[in-house]
């Protein structure tokens, strides 16, 4: 459940994201300053709504153990992920896992970055990056760190995209705190950038 602060219900929204929460149904209280809160409850119920309705298809209880990936004229691309039921992984069980393809695969894993660390241990590649690795995100500020998850939402290695803190973890960008419309913002941008790709 995305929760703000400490896990209270409320959370923080800055003004450039407004029009995305407002699209996504979510109700706002201008709190002045450029600020707005929200209720976060709502705001997951109101993402998951309308994901659903617009085609997504949100799997419960699944585990993304593995990337897929394919390599073609001496480049390797990642193309689908390999997935488990939770249980299956945290027992560490013996069980044969599913695998589906996709034009690109997001990682919005958060503070872990799992999806890109998977990429570099397993595949032996660089990420897009300064260190070629994941870099790790730096202490808290709020206002540079959203920022920055916006700005590095991007194609880290081909086929894989990194949104929200899984940005700021891959490229080493500040850690955010309790804003939350850097969230909203990194997740359109990806948003757009696949619709530019796949309507080429």
């Amino acid at each position: 459940m995305w929760g703000g602060g400490m896990m209270f219900n409320e959370a923080v929204l800055q003004e450039e994201s407004v029009p995305i929460a407002q699209e996504m149904g979510m109700r706002l209280k201008d709190q002045g300053g450029g600020y707005y809160t929200f209720d976060c409850v709502e705001a997951a119920a109101a993402l998951t709504f309308r994901c659903i309705q617009a085609g997504t298809t949100i799997m419960n209880g699944i585990k993304a153990e593995d990337v897929m990936f394919r390599e073609e004229n001496g480049q390797k691309r990642v193309c689908g992920l390999v997935l488990n039921w939770s249980p299956v992984v945290s027992l560490g069980l013996h069980v044969d896992p599913l695998a589906i393809r996709a034009s690109y695969v997001f990682d919005g894993t958060g503070h872990p970055a799992e999806i890109c660390r998977l990429v570099t241990r397993k595949m032996d590649v660089r990420l897009n990056n300064a260190t070629g690795d994941v870099i790790g995100e730096l202490p808290l500020w709020a206002n540079e760190g959203e920022a920055f998850t916006v700005s590095n939402t991007k194609e880290v290695f081909p086929g894989l995209i990194v949104v929200g803190m899984a940005a700021n973890n891959a490229y080493g960008g500040p850690r955010m705190g309790p804003i939350f419309g850097g969230m909203l913002l990194s997740g359109k941008k990806a948003a757009e950038m696949i619709r530019r790709s796949l309507n080429g």
